[in-house]
């Protein structure tokens, strides 16, 4: 029964991760890459972003090795930028909180996310989040929705998951699990909590769901 969590934006902030990564595939492909052409990605995942824009750059879909490259490169930024004499995350305290008492009550919680596993890596320990929980982030050839079935691995419900946008509430129905809202970005027909909500909070809006 995976609960299953996005981490930026639900779970924490790292602000300016969209340039870090348009600063990435800058200096891979040696020409900028543009805010307004990140903005038109139909996907939300890092392998769905880098493979549309290098469909639209280079005309040929993304390879393996090629991500292998970005992953690797971002990865670096990630911590030239965020570390002790740097820039710090912001921690959604109680959420974080929250995913640990989850845990100790026995129920079964993943991070799914569409930053790439090393990246995911990093992220989830720069917001100290609890190592008892799997991470799962953007593989090749994968949409967000395909994450979350993987993560659920056809065991049985009830399952959920939990962002913060449009595009996670989007794949959340397209796995056919119930959606909670971190924040007022994905308006909908679902519990939503406010970023600074409380560990409790958290606990009773997933087991209302469950439920």
């Amino acid at each position: 029964m995976p609960l299953c969590f996005d981490l930026d934006g639900t779970l924490g902030s790292f602000g300016g991760g969209y340039l870090l990564l348009r600063e990435t595939l800058a200096e891979l492909w040696g020409t900028p890459v543009e805010k307004a052409e990140l903005d038109a990605c139909a996907g939300s995942t890092d392998w769905e972003i880098v493979d549309e824009l290098h469909r639209a750059r280079f005309g040929r879909g993304l390879e393996d090795d090629g991500y292998s490259a970005f992953e690797s490169a971002c990865l670096a930024k990630f911590r030239a930028t965020f570390h002790p004499a740097g820039r710090a995350p912001l921690p959604h305290m109680g959420l974080i909180e929250g995913l640990g008492i989850l845990l100790d009550r026995g129920h079964g919680v993943w991070l799914v996310s569409g930053n790439s596993p090393s990246v995911l890596d990093f992220k989830a320990e720069a917001l100290k989040l609890d190592p008892r929980i799997p991470l799962l982030g953007s593989l090749p050839r994968h949409d967000r929705a395909d994450l979350i079935r993987r993560a659920l691995g056809g065991g049985p419900g009830p399952h959920l998951y939990a962002g913060d946008r449009p595009h996670d509430r989007e794949a959340a129905a397209q796995a056919g699990v119930p959606f909670l809202a971190v924040g007022d970005a994905a308006p909908g027909d679902h519990p939503v909590l406010a970023p600074h909500a409380e560990a409790e909070a958290l606990v009773d809006a997933v087991e209302m769901l469950l439920a």
